[in-house]
């Protein structure tokens, strides 16, 4: 088994890549997926979450109410890391169950937004970041999720660096063209990952 982390900075393109490796083979566990399911009604993280936060941070229909929690968060780092201690070993606990259960032979992406934020860059086989210059993903958040200039400048100042992503990575995706040339590139890293595989 081949474990490849892909990560990328807001508004590099990081979906489309995952995307695109999922339908030439590669087994995708979306980090985001499992941080919605880690907290979904009923679960023992919302129990948690709840516990830490309050009653504010629940929708009517006692599902998490993700704006207002978010409202809690941003912006307050203490606020911010009680959160992640909350998910994150949650998360972290579920993908390595969806990785026991695969093939050996697979290659498993493991789709991580903040990867080297939380200290995971040593985790896997292959790292994989997807880079764009930042003025081309200021453009694509307010385009794509409607945010202000200001907003996406934030947003990206509040992750890692371009340059702290491009030190820990093994393949670079560059994703600053066309989506025929993003194919292009991602044709080049699925071969080099199977290259991989093979060599194991």
């Amino acid at each position: 088994m081949l474990r490849v982390g892909l990560t990328g900075g807001i508004g590099s393109g990081k979906s489309e890549v995952s995307r695109r490796l999922a339908e030439r083979g590669a087994v995708v566990v979306d980090a985001d997926v499992l941080a919605r399911e880690v907290v979904a009604p009923g679960t023992d993280g919302l129990t948690e979450v709840v516990r830490e936060f309050g009653t504010g941070v629940l929708s009517p229909d006692g599902s998490l109410d993700r704006s207002a929690l978010g409202a809690q968060v941003f912006g307050d780092d203490e606020a911010r890391r009680r959160l992640e201690q909350i998910i994150h070993p949650r998360v972290r606990a579920r993908a390595a169950e969806l990785e026991a259960a695969l093939d050996p032979g697979a290659v498993v992406v493991h789709d991580i937004p903040l990867l080297i934020e939380t200290g995971q860059d040593d985790d896997f086989d292959v790292l994989v970041v997807v880079d764009a210059p930042d003025d081309v993903r200021v453009q694509r958040l307010r385009s794509t999720r409607g945010m202000s200039h200001d907003e996406a400048r934030s947003r990206i100042a509040a992750q890692a660096t371009r340059g702290q992503r491009l030190a820990a990575a093994d393949h670079v995706v560059i994703n600053d063209d066309s989506l025929a040339t993003l194919d292009e590139s991602v044709a080049r890293l699925w071969e080099a990952l199977r290259a991989a595989t093979r060599q194991r």
